[in-house]
């Protein structure tokens, strides 16, 4: 394949745009070279700036869980254009939003629409800082929640300490309030609890975590989470920005029947536009303004275009569950491709999936928590990535993403995607 002209694209954009690129994962350094420009996409297939065709396994990062430009949601969005783009004012679409989300999930009594799964999980935070009136809050190494400074934090040397900043921009006085555990090690919980008692408003977790790669939380450490914070007053949050009506009609919670405080979701709810919410138990969302104290804004929140294509998208969901099934059948037959590729290869390699999020780590190790998640071969994945690349396969450049699949993918895309990855493993081991 040809990739000139997104070669060419990149160097225009990085005179104007840092990096080249609005957001860092995009810029291929992990797996090196360049990224390609996108023109446009269609079901599961997407052409970049050279009219080269791929089967894409990223979906927008996961929205797209009914691939690319659905007539549907492209319909919906047509109409609501006709009425404008935003007003700054109430719509009744927000309503029919708001009454999907809460019949879908059981546990989110009252919502409220943001813009970004990152705005979703801040103001979630800080609604749980103002109800509880504590100040701390634990997160788990190698989940992600988003940009907000509380949230890039580390562990140490030892995943137990008080955390240290992840990034420069980030002050010692945010660190301080952020406490890092390990993923499915209740008792690193357990510990940070006593040391700081009665002083932790929230834990926030990815009950199935898309940021190390695809790690899916034990039940029974989701289950000791959900007693914990019961017996200490404590917010349970789950960011379901990536597992919420993707790995079930109800998310994670459905998976597993575990139901959390607060939920925070992200673009899927509004079929791929900028958009998020939270919600919850209403005892606890009443805390937040123009009913309660807590106070958190946004001009653009529920914006008639993301409500449309929201509506629409949730819409089908609910008439239309048994996608689920559909999604399970078509994911675990590609499980099952891959694991008799690295059979015929000799290789152990981990693959973990939940639902239609999976990913392929490249080390012999169960992969369970950042630990065994960064004993992955990342040199050997960007040489894989590439090599799927050049088959027409499109796959997030990193090690450390989820692949997506949607119902656009057909039996003959899953075919060719497992012919090339079995040909891509031989070139590469």
């Amino acid at each position: 394949m040809i990739f000139d002209e997104s070669k060419s694209l990149f160097e225009e954009a990085k005179k104007y745009i840092l990096g080249g690129v609005n957001s860092p994962v995009r810029a291929f350094k992990s797996v090196s070279g360049t990224p390609l420009f996108i023109e446009k996409g269609n079901g599961a297939l997407m052409w970049d700036a050279n009219g080269n065709e791929f089967i894409d396994y990223i979906g927008s990062w996961g929205p797209h869980l009914f691939g690319h430009n659905p007539p549907f949601i492209k319909k919906a969005l047509e109409e609501a254009l006709e009425n404008g783009t935003s007003f700054g004012a109430p719509t009744k679409a927000e309503i029919e939003m708001a009454k999907l989300v809460t019949e879908l999930v059981p546990s989110v009594e009252m919502v409220r629409m943001v813009n970004s799964g990152t705005e979703a999980t801040m103001s979630a935070i800080r609604l749980a800082r103002g109800y509880t009136r504590k100040s701390k809050f634990i997160k788990f190494e190698g989940c992600y929640h988003g940009h907000a400074d509380y949230f890039l934090i580390k562990a140490g040397s030892g995943a137990l300490t008080l955390g240290v900043p992840n990034s420069p921009g980030v002050t010692k006085g945010n660190a301080k309030d952020t406490l890092v555990a390990r993923y499915n090690d209740i008792d690193s919980v357990y510990e940070l609890v006593e040391n700081n008692k009665d002083e932790i408003a929230a834990i926030i977790i990815e009950p199935v975590g898309g940021n190390m790669g695809v790690v899916p939380a034990e039940k029974e450490f989701l289950q000791a989470l959900r007693k914990l914070c019961d017996e200490e007053n404590i917010v349970l949050i789950f960011d379901e920005v990536m597992s919420g009506f993707r790995v079930a009609k109800g998310g994670a919670q459905e998976v597993y029947g575990i139901y959390a405080d607060l939920t925070t979701f992200g673009k899927i709810i509004g079929g791929g536009l900028p958009v998020g919410a939270f919600g919850g138990k209403r005892e606890i969302m009443e805390a937040l303004a123009p009913v309660g104290p807590v106070y958190q804004a946004g001009t653009l929140s529920g914006n008639p275009l993301a409500m449309a294509a929201g509506v629409a998208a949730l819409t089908k969901i609910k008439n239309n569950p048994e996608i689920y099934d559909k999604l399970e059948i078509k994911s675990a037959k590609l499980e099952d491709a891959f694991a008799e590729n690295l059979k015929k290869i000799g290789k152990r390699f981990a693959v973990n999936r939940v639902g239609s999020m999976s990913c392929l780590f490249f080390t012999e190790e169960n992969v369970k928590d950042f630990d065994s998640a960064v004993t992955s071969d990342t040199g050997l994945y960007a040489a894989y990535f590439h090599g799927m690349l050049k088959r027409g396969i499109y796959l997030a450049p990193s090690q450390f993403e989820a692949m997506f699949i949607s119902t656009a993918h057909s039996e003959e895309m899953l075919e060719r995607t497992a012919v090339a990855q079995y040909e891509t493993l031989r070139e590469i081991l």
